[in-house]
């Protein structure tokens, strides 16, 4: 596309500089003009060869707060184009640039901001670009993207809370295991020459930990390498349908853990569902989305089987109520919000009350964790020292002159 050197002024009568891509002369000129800037001098460069994009990946955080900013602008009546330009230019995030800059150049040659959006679809999820349209066709674009910083926001303060509860016994798990090979490969080594010159029968705990540091020591690799193979046979058979579904449904049935992963499941679909539904998107697609964006297949199934079953004539709770993945009490109140002709304002009551039982399932998680690793701690590597020194303990039985 051709490239164009730009100098013009804004509405406070300043010179500003740039350039510009646009297909000619003319539409390079009503971009400027719509950005609020009065032409002065406008140039063709030479062509050149752009330089690849970079296809960095884009933060979610840097997602909220562009949406969030582009609603506001919007919502003080600035054109979309020029918002776009101003967010592009203001962003520290380059992936994000580089996108904004397409979408600009996009919408500049009279294509939907949605449509524009859908052309990025690592950055910019079903989800969202659904939302979008649909506030584009009631006219409620700025309304729209407020919903969905509201909503993106609120996924990502629930993100941030899990990962925040289970980043804590992961790295004491880490710290343990490390500890524990360290003792097993470089200390029990040494303690186990110097109970060899006693020509002495160690105490069968100690010959064990001597054996299993022989055993690490000589195989470590192999072992290492048999760990990250499982590891990764795991994780790409999780990826496939069966797999993943196997996973989910195990996920769910852990003790505590898997009460935890139901209702932040429970809570995205009904956060979304509540978003879309309040968006103006139509009933067929919002489930589409809601299915895809659940998180877990369980819920996507059911999510699936029920749009079939609202297809056909029935209603909303009554074709959820067959599945058993959706508690009573969610049944009851998506079938109340039916009656009163308020489904997202139930919806949105239902993901309140699991980000609340989210909230609180992680703060006795995490009280009880405390002393759970503790005792953890306690037993592995208080364990592998007791082992080392139980030969000192009985030093007159070992030690044989």
């Amino acid at each position: 596309m051709p490239q164009f050197s730009y100098t013009a002024r804004d509405n406070a009568g300043k010179v500003v500089t740039g350039d510009l891509d646009a297909p000619d002369e003319q539409l390079a000129m009503s971009s400027l003009l719509n950005r609020g800037l009065m032409v002065v001098n406008l140039d063709q460069k030479a062509q050149k060869k752009r330089k690849p994009k970079s296809g960095q990946a884009v933060k979610t955080v840097d997602i909220v707060v562009f949406t969030r900013q582009l609603a506001t602008m919007m919502d003080a009546g600035l054109p979309l184009v020029q918002c776009l330009t101003a967010l592009s230019e203001q962003t520290t995030s380059k992936g994000l640039r580089e996108v904004l800059d397409d979408i600009t150049a996009q919408v500049e040659r009279g294509d939907a901001f949605s449509e524009a959006l859908s052309r990025h679809p690592k950055v910019f999820d079903k989800l969202y670009i659904s939302m979008v349209k649909a506030g584009e066709t009631g006219g409620l674009l700025a309304e729209i993207l407020d919903r969905v910083a509201s909503y993106l926001e609120a996924s990502a303060r629930l993100r941030k809370k899990v990962k925040s509860a289970m980043s804590y016994p992961a790295i004491v798990t880490l710290v343990a295991v490390a500890i524990s090979i360290f003792l097993i490969v470089k200390v029990i080594p040494v303690f186990a020459g110097i109970y060899k010159d006693f020509h002495a029968k160690l105490p069968t705990p100690t010959l064990i930990l001597v054996q299993i540091s022989d055993i690490f020591r000589h195989y470590l690799p192999f072992v290492a390498i048999g760990m990250v193979v499982a590891a990764i046979a795991f994780s790409k058979y999780k990826k496939t349908p069966q797999g993943q579904e196997i996973w989910d449904r195990l996920k769910i049935k852990f003790p505590v853990v898997g009460k935890l992963a139901h209702k932040i499941a429970l809570s995205r679909f009904s956060r979304t569902f509540a978003s879309l539904i309040r968006s103006g998107v139509p009933i067929l697609e919002t489930l589409q989305i809601v299915g895809q964006s659940a998180g877990n297949v369980l819920v996507a199934k059911a999510v699936n089987e029920a749009a079939g079953n609202i297809e056909r004539g029935e209603n909303i709770a009554g074709s959820l109520g067959k599945h058993r993945i959706f508690p009573p009490m969610l049944i009851r109140m998506i079938a109340a919000g039916e009656q009163t002709g308020k489904v997202d304002v139930m919806l949105e009551k239902i993901s309140d009350f699991y980000d609340e039982e989210i909230e609180a399932t992680l703060a006795g998680l995490t009280a009880l964790i405390e002393p759970l690793l503790i005792v953890f701690l306690g037993v592995v590597v208080g364990g592998i020292v007791i082992c080392m020194f139980l030969p000192i303990f009985r030093l007159s039985d070992v030690v044989k002159f």
